[in-house]
């Protein structure tokens, strides 16, 4: 039986363990993909934890890991577009394909979403099996693997940032984790007047600025967040804010600090009901607020590429670290104390790439064709 090493919770209870694991096998529609990069997210920390959302959803034993690039290097018999030596990414949320949802252009809103490494074995590992549905398909001269493995994670920064008409307009970023960072650099990209970074670690904003923050803000005990937004802005409301933190004070301040008819993207996940005064902060305003969730498949991947192929938006200043599963607790650690932003695991650093070359069939009687690992 073939072995690699992969990320595991174990059981129930804090803590990420790395273990000897059979080579998973793909069925008839999945592939069987060699991981070059993996990136660790936030949702990562929760389930190292183990806080109250991941003993609700997760059921250990499981792989973590959604954020990926690798080379296919095995396809079950009844994959038809995905050859071996593809070079993929994945979307991480593997969705039914026949709800409502999914059957109006929305699978984004799919309700039996099985999303990778907290439903299902992510990818964490030396290699991960996935459905053709959700492989997405890399340039390997335009995207290496650690930029490739960010495109997961960009899509939702893409998906929330992209809502609004942001050519000429002032935009407040509040919460600058590697979503509202993201976005910093997406509104820039796409012409924004001003870009204004709310966040109280330093070290974060830092990296606001290298993604084009145009000023900078760390509120202390006592700041208020509201005035340095209206003083920041000539004395005017700001016309778009990105909330990304989740925090209840941050999401008070950005319907205060929003002007008269401006717009409101609400990303970040706070961990209790917030209250809004709904008549004074909305609807007297005038306000047009959006509420949402993941990235819309494929509509987000395609401008994700897109903007990295191109240059547009450079996410290498994000990248902290580049680690292996060896050092995952040292990698954790970083991202747990806010001394890292994205840290791009790699199972194999020194690995050559899958040879394409010795290709043979599982059986010759099924189109399965298998690189052995």
């Amino acid at each position: 039986m073939k072995t690699m090493k992969a990320v595991r919770k174990p059981e129930a209870a804090p803590g990420l363990v790395v273990e000897d694991v059979p080579v998973p096998e793909p069925g008839p529609h999945d592939v069987l993909v060699q991981v070059e990069a993996t990136s660790i997210c936030g949702t990562d920390l929760h389930i190292w934890h183990w806080d109250d959302w991941s003993q609700n959803r997760v059921r250990p034993p499981l792989t973590l890991g959604h954020e990926f690039a690798g080379t296919v290097v095995e396809v079950g018999s009844l994959v038809e577009q995905v050859k071996i030596g593809d070079y993929v990414s994945a979307e991480s949320h593997v969705t039914c394909g026949h709800c409502f949802q999914c059957r109006t252009g929305q699978a984004h809103m799919c309700p039996e979403t099985q999303i990778l490494g907290v439903d299902r074995d992510g990818a964490f590992a030396e290699y991960v099996v996935i459905p053709e549905t959700v492989v997405w398909q890399n340039n390997r001269t335009k995207l290496p693997s650690e930029i490739a493995t960010l495109q997961e994670p960009f899509g939702n920064a893409v998906f929330a940032t992209l809502s609004h008409d942001l050519a000429g307009q002032t935009v407040a970023v509040m919460g600058c984790g590697p979503i509202g960072l993201f976005s910093i650099g997406i509104a820039r990209a796409s012409g924004a007047g001003a870009v204004f970074a709310i966040d109280p670690v330093e070290f974060r904003l830092g990296l606001a600025w290298a993604m084009g923050a145009t000023k900078t803000f760390a509120p202390k005990k006592g700041d208020n967040t509201v005035d340095w937004l209206l003083e920041a802005n000539e004395g005017f409301g700001i016309d778009i804010i990105l909330e990304m933190s989740g925090h209840p004070t941050a999401i008070a301040d950005s319907f205060s600090a929003v002007r008269n008819g401006g717009r409101i993207t609400l990303f970040g996940i706070p961990s209790t009901p917030v209250e809004i005064d709904v008549a004074e902060k909305m609807i007297f305003k005038n306000l047009t607020v959006f509420a949402l969730n993941g990235r819309r498949i494929w509509d987000t991947w395609y401008k994700t590429r897109w903007m990295l192929e191109s240059g547009v938006v450079d996410l290498r200043p994000l990248i902290t670290r580049e680690m292996t599963f060896d050092q995952l607790d040292d990698a954790l650690e970083l991202l747990d104390t806010g001394q890292a932003c994205k840290i791009v695991l790699k199972p194999n650093p020194s690995a050559d790439l899958p040879p394409q070359t010795e290709a043979v069939a599982r059986d010759s009687n099924i189109k399965g064709q298998v690189v052995h690992p």
